[in-house]
């Protein structure tokens, strides 16, 4: 995976400054979900998916961060944080990596229906998909929940997962379990 490291590293830098406070806590974060994803997979080899595109799309998932306002993590832009992951997703087909895009787009929470986004008037583009689809995009939104930006290298029970999971709606809170139960066969 050093050869996937480096290459989402590249990917990163065209975007964020290398060595700077919220660099290392997105290179740090997504490390740890992509470490977590990849880990996944070897030990389920029935779920049939390239760990190179997981650990590279993992490593990609949160990059449009950097534009949302969110200080506790040194972002300072001027979007709301729920937005990242469209921002993101238009940032890599900015630079042709399309394929990726999806995972960043439909990472948050876990996927947030149409409906949910109406019923919170969520500052959100129609006509886009945020829900996971391919099993690729469902592991790794999976694997993201273990981790936050602001306690870094602490990974969180499956028991604080579905307690954070909560202020979602049952909805997300049943696809987690669902999920848990591919990924962890419990």
């Amino acid at each position: 995976m050093d050869n996937d490291y480096i290459w989402a590293l590249n990917v990163i830098e065209r975007f964020y400054t290398k060595g700077s406070e919220l660099y290392n806590i997105l290179v740090t974060h997504s490390k740890l979900v992509a470490d977590h994803a990849v880990n996944i997979l070897m030990r389920h080899p029935e779920i049939k998916s390239d760990p190179h595109f997981v650990y590279r799309a993992a490593m990609l998932h949160d990059i449009g961060i950097i534009k949302t306002d969110a200080a506790g993590i040194c972002c300072h832009g001027t979007y709301p944080y729920i937005c990242h992951g469209y921002l993101g997703a238009d940032m890599l087909r900015s630079i042709g990596l399309d394929e990726y895009s999806y995972v960043a787009e439909r990472h948050t929470g876990t996927g947030l229906t149409a409906e949910y986004i109406k019923s919170q008037n969520l500052p959100l583009p129609e006509g886009r998909i945020y829900t996971p689809e391919s099993i690729e995009e469902k592991l790794i939104c999976y694997s993201d929940k273990f981790y936050s930006k602001t306690k870094l290298h602490t990974c969180k029970s499956v028991e604080q997962v579905e307690k954070s999971m909560q202020k979602w709606g049952d909805d997300t809170l049943m696809r987690f379990r669902e999920w848990n139960h591919i990924f962890s066969g419990t």
